[in-house]
């Protein structure tokens, strides 16, 4: 038992060596049983195709059989007695030729191996994204209160400025009114961001047992179209399937034609009184050859089923081909809108820097209050936020193309 569970860690080592995630770190993201349930049905698939491998493989089957029986009389006293007769034997039926259906079954199973494999890996890998996912937006909720926090500093400072031009009687209240209202507004969105932070977490800890904190974040890019093709686990597996589809095809054509067999028996055993001869060996053999082939009326249909289903496997592959495309086009596009966001920040930082400073001059001056230039440094401090959280934004919208390709490293 020791031996078994040192077996069942290496192979979780293995694993985790093999299909690596944005470094060591974040590769063992995910809880211990989390991380052993996958181990556990990478196996299973593991042990599951070998059996299918081998299903062509028919068992040898021992019988053993004990008869009692009355029928017969003693020879000696003509009274009513009871035979006891005792044998057993060994049976082989083996099919040795099935027009290609065994080379396809064994095919059909690396096939079927295949595709439940990548799938595994796809449901791994998107478990760790969406742990990684909650840990970037972690991080943006937390540059979004901060960003929330300088705006909520202007609100006062409009209130207070509103207020003193409201009591001189040279501003209407509507406008104090509407000051007021959006501090309200942006306070109550920081107690949003609070709940969602608390939600974050919470659903972080289904799926990992590590502290957000003490996981470094990967710093992804963009790959090549050509790689993400390449890699990309869904089409991966939706091409498995095909070749899964296509064997099986073969294999259901097979089924209907000739099928050559070996039978082969040993029987040893107590032999009937009523065939008792001196001619007749308690021990024998019985072994010969079967050719057969079914005529079943549902054949056809069978097989053209089977093709329909070959065809929408492949069918799948190209359409499979044309959404990679697709996903890959519109997370490039994304990011180039983004691109021209954190552009737009930084020429807004820019521009409200020399306001900063050029509102520092007049406070010096006394022709601004110490107010007017807080509401220049909040503002630029929000648009350097900005800029932090559209970055944010492009590594959550290249972590969707990551998840879904197989090497990433």
């Amino acid at each position: 038992m020791r031996g078994l569970g040192v077996l069942k860690w290496l192979l979780l080592l293995c694993s985790l060596c093999a299909f690596p995630l944005f470094g060591d770190t974040l590769s063992e993201i995910l809880s211990d049983n989390k991380t052993l349930m996958f181990e556990y049905d990478l196996e299973r698939n593991e042990l599951e195709s070998d059996k299918l491998s081998k299903s062509w493989i028919n068992p040898v089957m021992l019988r053993y059989k004990k008869n009692y029986t009355t029928q017969f009389k003693d020879l000696h006293t003509g009274k009513d007695s009871t035979t006891i007769t005792a044998n057993y034997g060994v049976l082989i039926d083996q099919p040795i030729f099935r027009s290609g259906g065994i080379y396809y079954a064994m095919k059909y199973a690396d096939a079927y191996r295949q595709s439940n494999r990548t799938d595994i890996i796809l449901q791994r890998r998107k478990m760790i994204g969406d742990a990684v996912s909650i840990l970037f937006q972690l991080k943006k909720n937390r540059l979004q209160q901060q960003k929330l926090s300088y705006q909520i500093k202007n609100d006062r400072i409009d209130i207070l400025q509103k207020r003193d031009s409201y009591n001189a009687g040279l501003l209407d209240s509507s406008f104090l009114d509407q000051a007021i209202l959006k501090k309200s507004q942006d306070e109550a969105n920081l107690l949003e961001l609070k709940l969602n932070r608390e939600e974050l977490l919470q659903r972080f800890s289904l799926l990992s047992d590590k502290e957000p904190a003490s996981l470094k974040l990967p710093h992804l890019k963009l790959v090549k179209k050509e790689r993400y093709r390449q890699e990309n686990l869904e089409l991966k597996k939706d091409r498995a399937f095909a070749q899964q589809s296509e064997y099986q095809s073969k294999m259901t054509i097979a089924k209907y034609l000739p099928t050559i067999s070996l039978q082969g028996e040993y029987w040893n055993g107590d032999v009937n009184p009523l065939f008792a001869n001196p001619l007749l060996n308690e021990a024998y053999y019985n072994y010969g050859v079967t050719v057969s082939m079914p005529l079943d009326i549902n054949s056809f249909s069978d097989i053209e089923s089977s093709k329909v289903a070959r065809l929408r496997a492949a069918t799948q592959v190209i359409d499979r081909k044309e959404t990679v495309d697709e996903e890959y086009d519109w997370i490039r596009n994304s990011l180039h809108i983004l691109d021209r966001k954190i552009a737009l920040a930084k020429k807004d930082e820019k521009i409200y820097r020399n306001l900063y400073k050029v509102t520092r001059n007049l406070v010096k001056a006394g022709e601004k209050t110490k107010l007017d230039a807080d509401v220049m440094k909040n503002s630029l401090e929000i648009r350097r936020l900005d800029q932090q959280i559209y970055r944010i934004d492009k590594q959550i919208q290249l972590l969707k193309l990551y998840i879904r390709m197989e090497h990433v490293l």
